[in-house]
């Protein structure tokens, strides 16, 4: 997942590139398998979020800049 114009979207890796998960049921298993890893911590949870790499076309950092910048807006605390 990762946050772009301030919604969600929804992305797979396949092959080289990332593709936007348009089928509803495809979307709604990703959107649970993060439920899941977002709930099931007992003693407190950890969210990394990657720099991105302007030399990888796999990583640019568009892809993860809105994403932390929403992360620290809601009040997660960065770790340094």
């Amino acid at each position: 997942m990762r946050r772009a114009d301030d919604v969600w979207q929804l992305y797979a890796f396949k092959g080289t590139k990332w593709q936007q998960v348009r089928n509803e049921t495809n979307q709604l298993y990703l959107l649970n398998a993060y439920r899941v890893l977002l709930t099931r911590a007992r003693q407190g949870l950890i969210v990394f979020v990657p720099h991105g790499d302007a030399q990888d076309a796999t990583r640019p950092p568009a892809f993860y800049d809105e994403t932390y910048a929403f992360l620290v807006s809601c009040g997660i605390p960065e770790i340094k």
